[in-house]
């Protein structure tokens, strides 16, 4: 009889998207942004539900990514993707809002733009955490405070999807997961 830690482990731990601080700040995104389109756009219009979608997207292919990756890293890497292209898209929406209000885009150096920055080493933070920029202030705020909320949750993206590359091409994916454990065991 094989002991079943002598064989590798055909599906591996998939799943725990929660603790990724990718999907953290994603969630985060996803509730300001409903937030500021509430606020400060037509709720009727279709940038507003544009926005709010670009936002979802971000955070459910994170999650549905997380999920899939058991069985496919390359399917994981792709709706990674896919969220990275979502935020980007949302990025130029907050953008795109400032530039056509003739509201200033903050620059990086900007000490509220290292403030707002500075918020996501806070423990626990979420929407709350933010809230004061978004509800409690002026358009020009709460937009500059998306952008960079966006911007951190793209990085982490961006460095997310480098390890998972780095982890495909080292360990590959589930079909030659397949080949070897079959292979393994023919020869016992």
């Amino acid at each position: 009889m094989t002991n079943q830690n002598d064989s590798p482990q055909l599906i591996p731990p998939h799943g725990g998207y929660q603790g990724l601080q990718s999907y953290q700040m994603s969630e985060i995104v996803y509730d300001a942004t409903v937030v500021f389109c509430d606020c400060f756009i037509n709720r009727r219009s279709r940038t507003h539900d544009q926005m709010v979608q670009a936002a979802r997207s971000g955070k459910q292919n994170i999650a549905e990514g997380s999920m899939a990756s058991g069985t496919s890293k390359k399917f994981e890497l792709k709706l990674i993707g896919v969220a990275r292209a979502s935020l980007e898209e949302l990025l130029l929406d907050f953008q795109d809002f400032l530039r056509q209000k003739r509201l200033p885009l903050w620059e990086k150096d900007n000490p509220r733009a290292k403030e707002v920055r500075n918020l996501c080493y806070q423990r626990d933070r979420s929407y709350m955490t933010y809230k004061p920029y978004i509800e409690a202030s002026p358009p020009e705020v709460a937009a500059n405070t998306m952008v960079c909320l966006i911007h951190q949750t793209n990085y982490l993206l961006d460095q997310l999807l480098r390890a998972l590359e780095k982890e495909f091409l080292k360990e590959g994916g589930f079909t030659e997961r397949l080949y070897r454990t079959r292979s393994q065991r023919r020869k016992k």
